[in-house]
């Protein structure tokens, strides 16, 4: 018989039970173990399938709630965790005390991974971006959020019986997520807009509470747009290149608007400091220029300069290819009427706006470019990373050494609270003195739990690829709670190398399938639904673990999430990440590992190149310049070499198999003390925090009163640079040490516009200055002039003449730097 309709039921609560809507639907839960104890107590079934405590408050059977709501004991537990709740949104915090911070920060990211009960995020990008909300709620940061509310969200992964990824895209209805609309006095939700070709697009206000964090997220599917509006935020990193311009111009431009408006309703403390987290974001630069015309009555290049001290820039990309470029003449299109006009933005030059984003393909506009040139401050996310990227950008400061260019880096953290199993919270909280068999019981307690989901997971996949219960015997006994085990779990992509693992198949069949010291392998993770190549070397890893005889020690597990993630960072012995270095700007995972006990084995690329100390865990080495194939070959034999030598070893080294293995858990001991700090969220925050956001703040509070005066700085130094010269110079041993002396022509510069200094250092071969060091030359009324402290040696020395004014960042800001030629 088939239904008429349908119709649903929800329990009804009583006052008494009333907060435990507001328990729910602040994401703080996601890292307060008490507050998932209350929703677990509440509907236990739900809570173990879901983890969500929406669906548990919706599934809750109301006869039990009818029963708790009697129960004395359980109000006082929801009471109490309330209360709990109010004290952690109010009481002060490490931010409170932090001397002349930025008043307010607007934080702009392309996803946020908070939770999987707010499916906003892809993968490392917007997981790292919920956990610096979180770490920042715990600091007390006057942070606010602003992402995009996608209705389908990113895909869900299954996989076909031949092991080809399929994907799925669910729809998502706001109202049943942790969100809230952002409301007028008059009841309305909140709806920001943004000039669109001649139309007008429209975009409703959600906010989702991450502790003490605002996150709001623009929503286009609402009644007010054209219906090919409605879609722009249908999918996370969905559509052709116009979609995706859409998509940032309303992320950007929309979301600072989104944010005024937010601060101007609830009271939040007004935004000082602008955060791009990747290029997504840029235009938020276009829209506070803008902004800055209207309200303080600037000029372009006044607005831009003020703009640009207030702003800050994250890059997280390593390599070209994975840096947003669109056709030029489709921001054009966007952005202008086919004239001079921007039609967008009016006031702002739509030439200077093609200008920013400005490479050397001069039909591609290049979203990293005017993300650094509408910052002045800018960061790679790990020390390796900030490297690459002075290199990788270097062509946007002609003339001046990689070191020199003003990129810095903030290594990539994670959020304790959320990715430390609570076991490792609770009982190994002085690592350095817990005893040998206490941590080696936590570690396997942990990897029991791991072995138990792969199981039912993998049982879960085959009947999804069309298997039946009948032949899946064999989940119930796969993977040994007792046995080493290797994770790796990340996005497919080409230069993660899934598959380097496979490239001697029958040396890891060895390894799996060792008599007396066995290894399992469990592996997660998707790949860009364009991505056939990804898609590739997945189906040929499912081939490998497909196999009757290996299946039971090598697993991957179809539709990698939050959700999932945390089984595997807790129970793995074993972090496995081998990209081709340097491609990996930091990579998280291995930290999440760490953070619970788990040993890193990775090639030193990202964090892992400045963490690895030779005591948490091995590192892979890299041939790096050799031809792509045989540098495989080199870095796979390497990967099997370790395992066969050392990593297997110190796992099975101990008396009997029921003793603990004393070098193992001493690296196991060295990573929770040691290494688990260093890669937290609150450290990342904290710096960002004193190095980035207060500095970011300062220099805007400086800069606003005299921008008339930096401006005209400015537009002088550049008019008259190229009438300054370095002439000759000299080089004579006296008594006093070494005296340089050099002849400069400033034109119509004067002597306080800019620094003239040389850079000094040893002398290459080539004859190249090798760790050179600036000296500062000053004028004696003839020739700029140092005496500098004699050394023995040969040296090398070049002049050269820097722009300098105190509201400057540093001497590289304005690119321009003058050599003798």
């Amino acid at each position: 018989m088939h239904a008429e309709g349908t119709f649903t039921v929800e329990p009804v609560y009583p006052e008494s039970l009333a907060p435990l809507a507001d328990l729910a639907l602040n994401l703080r839960w996601v890292w307060h173990g008490p507050t998932q104890d209350l929703f677990s107590a509440l509907a236990p079934e739900v809570w173990a399938a879901t983890h969500d405590p929406l669906e548990a408050l919706r599934g809750a059977d109301q006869a039990r709630v009818a029963e708790l709501a009697a129960d004395e004991e359980f109000v006082a537990r929801v009471r109490a965790l309330h209360a709990d709740l109010n004290d952690y949104l109010t009481r002060p915090a490490w931010a409170d005390e932090l001397k002349d911070g930025a008043k307010g920060i607007a934080y702009f990211s392309m996803e946020f991974g908070v939770s999987q009960t707010l499916p906003n995020y892809s993968g490392g990008l917007g997981v790292l971006a919920g956990d610096h909300l979180k770490a920042a709620s715990d600091l007390g940061l006057p942070l606010i959020a602003l992402g995009l509310m996608y209705r389908h969200g990113y895909f869900q992964q299954s996989l076909s019986a031949d092991g080809w990824q399929l994907e799925q895209y669910p729809e998502l209805d706001p109202k049943q997520l942790p969100l809230r609309p952002v409301t007028l006095s008059s009841g309305q939700q909140l709806v920001v807009s943004v000039p669109l070709e001649g139309r007008v697009l429209s975009a409703a206000v959600w906010r989702a509470e991450v502790g003490r964090i605002p996150l709001l997220l623009l929503d286009t599917d609402i009644e007010n747009n054209d219906p090919d509006l409605r879609g722009i935020t249908d999918r996370l990193y969905g559509g052709d290149a116009e979609h995706r311009l859409r998509q940032e111009i309303l992320l950007g431009i929309g979301g600072v608007r989104a944010a005024r408006a937010f601060c101007d309703l609830t009271g939040h403390p007004g935004v000082e400091v602008f955060h791009a987290n990747e290029g997504h974001a840029g235009f938020l630069g276009l829209e506070r220029i803008r902004e800055l015309m209207a309200t303080e009555d600037l000029s372009y290049s006044e607005a831009r300069t003020l703009a640009r001290t207030a702003t800050v820039f994250t890059t997280h990309t390593p390599v070209p290819a994975g840096i947003d470029r669109f056709p030029v003449d489709l921001v054009r299109r966007y952005f202008g009427d086919g004239g001079q006009m921007c039609t967008m933005l009016p006031t702002v030059p739509l030439d200077e706006i093609i200008a920013l984003g400005a490479e050397a393909d001069p039909g591609v506009f290049n979203m990293a470019h005017m993300g650094f040139r509408l910052a002045q401050r800018a960061n790679g996310v790990s020390e390796l990373h900030g490297a690459v990227s002075r290199e990788m950008f270097a062509d946007l400061w002609p003339g001046f050494e990689p070191t020199e260019i003003p990129i810095g880096s903030v290594t990539n953290g994670v959020h304790r609270g959320t990715w430390a199993d609570r076991l490792v919270t609770e009982r190994a909280t002085d690592p350095l003195s817990m005893p040998d068999e206490a941590l080696w019981r936590l570690r396997t307690t942990l990897r029991h739990r791991l072995v138990d989901e792969v199981r039912s997971r993998t049982r879960a996949a085959w009947i999804e690829r069309g298997a039946v219960d009948a032949e899946l015997g064999w989940t119930d006994r796969m993977f040994d709670p007792e046995v080493l085990t290797i994770g790796f779990a990340r996005r497919v992509s080409t230069y993660k190398r899934l598959t380097l693992m496979l490239r001697d198949p029958e040396r890891l069949r060895a390894l799996l399938l060792d008599p007396d010291r066995p290894v399992q392998v469990v592996i997660a993770g998707k790949s860009h639904p364009h991505d056939d190549e990804g898609k590739r070397l997945l189906q040929q890893l499912l081939h490998f673990t497909d196999d009757r005889t290996l299946r039971h020690r090598i697993a991957f597990l179809p539709n990698y999430s939050i959700g999932m993630a945390g089984y595997l960072y807790h129970g793995c012995d074993v972090w496995l990440n081998n990209p081709l270095r340097p491609l990996e700007a930091c990579g998280t995972s291995g930290m999440k590992s760490a953070m619970n006990g788990g040993l890193n084995l990775s090639v030193l690329d990202g964090w892992w190149d400045e963490l690895y100390d030779g005591n948490n865990g091995w590192a892979i080495p890299s041939a790096v310049g050799v031809d792509p194939g045989r540098r495989d070959d080199i870095e796979a034999d390497a990967l099997y070499d370790l395992l066969e030598h050392d990593v297997v070893p110190a796992f099975y080294d101990r008396r009997d198999a029921d003793d603990a293995p004393p070098r193992w858990l001493s690296k196991v001991r060295h990573a929770l003390s040691a290494t688990a700090p260093e890669v937290s969220a609150d450290r990342m925050v904290r710096e960002y925090a004193t190095d980035y956001y207060r500095p970011a703040a300062r220099s805007a509070r400086a800069t606003r009163p005299v921008i008339g005066e930096l401006v005209e700085y400015i537009a002088r130094v550049r008019a008259g640079w190229d009438a300054v010269r370095v002439g000759p110079s000299t080089v004579a041993v006296v008594p006093e040490g070494v005296d340089l002396a050099a002849d400069i022509d400033l034109g119509p510069l004067e002597d306080g516009d800019v620094r003239v200094e040389a850079v000094i250092g040893g002398v290459s071969e080539g004859g190249d200055i090798v760790g050179g060091k600036p000296v500062r030359l000053h004028f004696d009324g003839e020739r700029y002039r140092a005496v500098l402290p004699a050394q023995v040696g040969r040296f090398g020395y070049a002049v050269r003449v820097l722009p300098q004014n105190r509201l400057l960042a540093g001497p590289a800001e304005l690119g321009l730097v003058r050599y003798a030629r």
